[in-house]
């Protein structure tokens, strides 16, 4: 298994899509939302390397016209086999609390790693969890809304109404994958 963080599976995600050199895959990281995970090779090298260790993923030298060779990185057989049992793991009241990045990144390879009935069933676990997770903070807000500074009280409504929109949005979502679905047949 990795445990090198979100940025190993960030790795192994991206080269399972295509297989990339760390240089493609710095550009990717400094140009998309994956920066959240690092851009900087001062960790995407070492962590293509714990990757290349433990055999999730295997460099190979290609020769070029320029002085620099270039290593590129595909996904080894073991490699898919953790980065699909990282997707396959169920939603947890903490990752949504605490760790939704993680969840919007596994969400990211869902589809073309595990299909969308996977996804699907990830986004209602997701909107299961939001939804548990929302009447707590209702109740914190009206137990302490009088105590509680401006401030405070709205920050903690703005942390309210963004789990609402990830509810709504994850429940749009599931609506849209089944109607595609349909649509297809």
């Amino acid at each position: 298994m990795v445990n090198d963080s979100l940025l190993g599976f960030a790795l192994l995600g991206l080269i399972h899509q295509q297989p990339m050199s760390g240089y493609d895959l710095r550009k990717v990281f400094a140009s998309t939302a994956m920066g959240t995970f690092s851009d900087s090779p001062g960790a995407i090298y070492p962590a293509l390397g714990r990757l290349e260790a433990r055999g999730l993923a295997r460099g190979i030298v290609q020769e070029s016209s320029s002085l620099r060779k270039r290593r590129v990185y595909r996904i080894t057989p073991k490699g898919l086999a953790a980065f699909k049992a990282w997707l396959r793991k169920p939603v947890t009241p903490d990752e949504v609390i605490r760790r939704i990045d993680e969840l919007m990144l596994r969400f990211a390879f869902m589809d073309q790693t595990m299909g969308e009935e996977r996804a699907k069933v990830f986004l209602s676990e997701f909107a299961d969890r939001v939804a548990g997770y929302l009447p707590g903070l209702y109740q914190f807000l009206d137990e302490h809304r009088r105590e509680m500074p401006l401030s405070a009280r709205l920050a903690l409504e703005c942390g309210i109404q963004v789990y609402e929109a990830r509810l709504r949005w994850a429940r749009s979502t599931v609506a849209f994958y089944v109607r595609r679905k349909r649509n297809r047949k």
